[in-house]
């Protein structure tokens, strides 16, 4: 990265003046650095950034004067105007305004959580949970982070986007995927019907079923139902729904808001009919 060196009128010494972009760095390190924590100390962001002392420092104090930060004594957390800016992305995120009433009606049709997902590089960033009381045990938030492979999303948005370099050394759990032949296999299994599976996978007693958003081929986010284990049935009476939304997310995105998928009606049993194309058909055969 370039530097401009400067002449300083003061002391004759050389300064070196920051480029914008390295200035952009800097800031983006701090507030990555909160990333997975709510609240950190000045010394802190110096560990987890690498920044000298006094550089965080003059950042930290200029984040706050902007409210993307926010100070309370030595502790420093996210500021009201990144919740602002935040939210206003949510709000004109054309797949998030087209998923959110079919998130509605797959909640109350499985009473199961239901998470809206992208994929960033190798992992997946959630977009929105709905799942009423069932919300706390499911360690997920709305613009939080998990490994794709680990999550029925994410090999939802894997299997059906070139393929992403994937750090199979991050698990979550003994059951999460750990070697490339394991995730190739289960990702043809994703490809050959349109939906993917997570048991116990990214958390212990808990299972997902989700279908990927988009053209064929070109997925742009994904679906899931995620529950106990208890709850959860990896076959028609939960594929279909969650595929049904699927279809009706992108229906919703790319024509706008007259057309909306049927209603989902609440779960109950349903015959397994004869099998078509992945992308083309609710009906889907068990994996």
């Amino acid at each position: 990265m370039t530097a401009m060196i400067e002449q300083s009128p003061v002391t004759g010494k050389k300064a070196t003046l920051e480029t914008p972009s390295a200035v952009i760095d800097r800031v983006s390190l701090v507030l990555d650095a909160f990333d997975g924590t709510a609240r950190l100390t000045l010394a802190d962001i110096v560990r987890r950034t690498g920044l000298p002392r006094s550089s965080a420092h003059r950042i930290l104090e200029r984040l706050v004067q902007l409210r993307w930060l926010r100070r309370d004594g030595r502790d420093y957390e996210l500021g009201m105007r990144l919740v602002e800016l935040g939210s206003l992305a949510l709000h004109q995120d054309r797949i998030h305004r087209a998923a959110i009433p079919l998130l509605r009606d797959l909640h109350r049709a499985t009473g199961l959580v239901v998470h809206l997902a992208v994929l960033d590089g190798s992992d997946v960033v959630y977009l929105e949970k709905i799942g009423g009381q069932m919300v706390a045990a499911i360690p997920t938030r709305v613009g939080g982070r998990q490994p794709a492979h680990c999550t029925a999303v994410g090999k939802a948005m894997l299997a059906d986007n070139p393929m992403t370099e994937v750090d199979l050394a991050t698990r979550r759990t003994r059951f999460s995927i750990s070697t490339e032949r394991q995730l190739e296999a289960e990702l043809a299994k994703v490809r050959a019907h349109g939906v993917a599976f997570e048991r116990e996978e990214s958390l212990a007693g808990f299972g997902c079923v989700a279908a990927p958003i988009g053209p064929a081929g070109a997925a742009v986010a994904a679906v899931s139902v995620c529950g106990p284990m208890s709850r959860m049935t990896f076959d028609q009476r939960l594929t279909a729904p969650v595929r049904m939304t699927a279809m009706g997310i992108w229906r919703n995105a790319e024509d706008g808001p007259q057309r909306v998928a049927p209603t989902l009606q609440p779960l109950r049993p349903l015959r397994v009919g004869s099998h078509v194309g992945p992308r083309t058909s609710a009906a889907l055969l068990p994996a």
